[in-house]
């Protein structure tokens, strides 16, 4: 069962989305736990919102609940009882358009916002790095990519380049009059630096300068055309406009070495600046809270055909997840005649490896392209409520029942000697028929 933990924009507090931001990250690895049911774990962490998507074990999610909050608040330096009364819980379909919908930006502070989409396949990537995501999963997060670029292509949502960035720069118009004019030091060299720099120059700004104390200030400065600076109190000094995004560091008040009127602009979370920095003279702060507030409703008719294709994407996913048992019993029962016979072959011998070899890749493709239609159509009847005919089909054609491959399949994610990939029965079925692994896991994308 697939169950997420979600605090966000809406039901929490920027203070505590910040500090979750800081280590629950971080803490992905100890969600996993056989006790609690938890097979797979992702998170996603964002400048709105803290999420953690969960692969359980069984169809209680209590106990997988009681250790997500454990684990996140305790790496996120906030208590237990704050982020349960914060939080709320999603199971089953309910966590496959909800993430349909954070991918697509539609649960944004701006909606329809450019950065969410590679937040998400960032925060995914994290966990197939550290070996926590599951072939469920990673449908999931596959999937989702693809609707929200769906979505992108089908609306305008995205179309105008909305952002936090933008819309923060749209309300410090009102404080800057002249942006060809203003003086400005962007802290930070990330992707959100870059964005936040592609967003000035439409509003005019001509005099950018950029501080990282990571030593990547000149680098960048180069690659954007803008100016570096070495010092941050210097650069702070020299500007009309300081905008910060970055995740290292934070503004505090002795950074600030004169009374000058000053907009402070703070993108990061956590936070980058020291709310001190808000009541020093002539300087105005401008944070994520405050930016929120000021967010435009979304563009009704474009929101509602987006939720309609986020819609039509999760009902399509769940179908995919239904109808799973009835293709991997398939499959188990091709690719496991396949082994035989090739093991046959092999032990008689024919004096000519290179040829075995090519008759072997030959029957392996022909097994895939024999199942790739019974495969769509187990997902087309499944999404129709006709799932059981395909299964009576499989037991009447073959005598293969979904119960049987279920006894014999692995029932919990598999990791390869290697540690690389996590993988399910389906999986295991690909492998077992001796399908290279690069082969393997394109065509599990591609049929995903």
């Amino acid at each position: 069962m697939l169950v997420c933990l979600t605090a966000n924009h809406r039901n929490a507090g920027f203070d505590l989305l910040d500090r979750l931001s800081v280590g629950a990250p971080g803490a992905v690895t100890e969600l996993i736990s056989a006790e609690a049911g938890i097979q797979g774990a992702v998170v996603v962490a964002t400048c709105n919102r803290f999420e953690a998507y969960l692969d359980v074990d069984g169809v209680d999610a209590d106990a997988a609940v009681e250790r997500t909050v454990a684990v996140m608040s305790r790496a996120g330096g906030v208590s237990g009882a704050e982020l349960l009364e914060a939080a709320d819980v999603k199971t089953a379909d309910d966590v496959t358009r909800h993430l349909f919908a954070v991918a697509s930006g539609l649960e944004s502070v701006v909606v329809g916002e450019d950065e969410i989409a590679g937040q998400v396949r960032r925060s995914y990537d994290q966990a197939r790095t550290e070996h926590t995501s599951t072939s469920t999963l990673d449908r999931l997060f596959q999937r989702a990519a693809a609707t929200s670029r769906a979505v992108r292509g089908a609306t305008d949502l995205g179309g105008a380049g909305r952002s936090i960035a933008r819309l923060a720069l749209e309300l410090a118009t009102s404080r800057v009059t002249d942006w060809t004019r203003a003086r400005v030091l962007v802290v930070g060299t990330g992707s959100y630096a870059a964005t936040t720099i592609a967003a000035l120059h439409d509003r005019g700004a001509v005099d950018i300068s950029v501080y990282s104390a990571t030593g990547r200030a000149q680098m960048f400065a180069t690659k954007y055309g803008v100016r570096a600076v070495s010092e941050l109190r210097d650069g702070i000094a020299a500007a009309d406009v300081v905008i910060t995004c970055t995740a290292r560091y934070a503004v505090a008040p002795a950074d600030i070495t004169d009374d000058s009127r000053r907009l402070v602009i703070d993108l990061g979370l956590p936070r980058n600046v020291d709310p001190a920095v808000g009541r020093l003279p002539g300087v105005e702060l401008l944070d994520l809270e405050i930016i929120a507030l000021h967010a435009p409703l979304p563009e009704m008719g474009l929101s509602e055909t987006a939720r309609d294709l986020v819609g039509s994407a999760a009902s399509a996913f769940a179908a995919e997840q239904t109808a799973a048992p009835a293709i991997v019993a398939l499959r188990k029962h091709v690719f496991d005649a396949l082994d035989e016979e090739i093991a046959r072959a092999e032990s008689r011998g024919n004096g000519d490896p290179a040829g075995t070899a090519k008759t072997v890749e030959a029957l392996r493709h022909l097994a895939g392209v024999l199942l790739h239609t019974p495969s769509v159509r187990a997902r087309e009847l499944t999404a129709e409520g006709r799932g059981a005919e395909f299964a009576a089909g499989l037991e009447a054609l073959f005598g293969v029942t979904i119960e049987d491959a279920a006894s014999t399949a692995p029932v919990s994610p598999l990791r390869r000697a290697a540690g690389a990939e996590v993988v399910d029965a389906a999986a295991a079925s690909g492998h077992a028929a001796g399908m290279p692994d690069d082969e393997f896991h394109r065509n599990l994308r591609r049929n995903a």
